[in-house]
């Protein structure tokens, strides 16, 4: 029972059956045992054999179905530390997006967001550049999207608050700002946020960020702080473009959720149809365990 293959479903549109489970199962042979998480949603396939050679033969066709997977080391699955990104990750949103449609320049920001997001642009050039876009808004139009348009990702609470519950930090860091970084830590659990201090005076945007940057690097090097004393794959990292993909070859455990094709071809792991729970899944927690108050 030392290698683990998580078959993992959407909650919200559940697809998985014990025939599916028994045919990826038959797939592996030396499987000594399988135990659903959570009914239609998550289950695990024990086995023993080689891990990497289970994992390259059946990700082609697992990467075909209407689920998701990760292959694992079973006594090497549950986290002592997540480094987790913000924007299109843990909320739905990428803010400084959805600041530029309510200054009326949401396709000229948003060009150069995804040019980033996919590698294609040097993060902090990008970043200065769309930030300069929006000198002279109006303070209060961060209280407004954060209101009106910050939405959580499913599952980002329960995942956080249950991995607070079972003793593990929580880390945001984020090539966003600290004025929705901060929010979201408070409503989600996260126990330290970081991200992009946007300059404000007489109530106005002035188009610069403070020094310094909140970057890839940052995130990186925010994995490597909080890591100490742990054992490396006790670590666990989460985003979706580029700019996340320095901790995710970094983490014990780095998963691309929903991601940009570079992240993705960077990650240990793949959430694509799945929500945010699926972090849970992976680490062994099935729903009985899961917090969310």
């Amino acid at each position: 029972m030392k290698n683990l293959l998580t078959l993992i479903s959407n909650p919200a549109k559940p697809v998985l059956t014990d025939d599916l489970a028994s045919f990826y199962a038959s797939k592996l042979g030396s499987v000594t045992a399988l135990s659903w998480l959570s009914e239609g949603i998550a289950v695990d396939i024990f086995f023993d054999g080689d891990l990497a050679e289970a994992k390259e033969i059946l990700t082609p066709e697992l990467g075909t179905e209407n689920f998701d997977f990760g292959f694992q080391q079973a006594n090497q699955r549950q986290k002592k530390l997540l480094i987790a990104d913000m924007d299109s990750t843990i909320i739905q949103c990428e803010c400084i997006d959805e600041l530029a449609d309510h200054a009326g320049l949401k396709e000229k920001i948003s060009a150069i967001t995804e040019a980033a997001m996919q590698g294609e642009l040097d993060f902090e050039q990008a970043l200065r550049e769309r930030v300069a876009l929006l000198t002279g808004m109006d303070a209060g139009a961060l209280e407004a999207v954060y209101r009106e348009r910050v939405r959580l990702m499913p599952g980002a609470r329960a995942l956080i608050k249950t991995m607070n519950a079972n003793g593990a930090n929580t880390i945001l860091v984020s090539g966003g700002f600290t004025y929705f970084t901060s929010r979201v830590a408070e409503v989600t659990g996260f126990q330290v946020n970081r991200g992009n201090i946007l300059e404000i005076k007489d109530g106005q945007l002035t188009g610069h960020v403070l020094d310094p940057v909140v970057d890839s690097a940052t995130k990186l090097n925010s994995l490597i702080e909080f890591r100490e004393n742990l054992n490396p794959h006790e670590v666990m990292a989460v985003g979706d473009g580029a700019n996340d993909i320095p901790m995710i070859r970094e983490a014990g455990l780095g998963i691309a959720y929903h991601p940009k094709p570079a992240a993705a071809a960077a990650a240990d792991i793949v959430i694509r149809h799945g929500d945010l729970t699926a972090l849970l899944y992976l680490q062994g927690y099935s729903d009985a365990d899961f917090v969310t108050e």
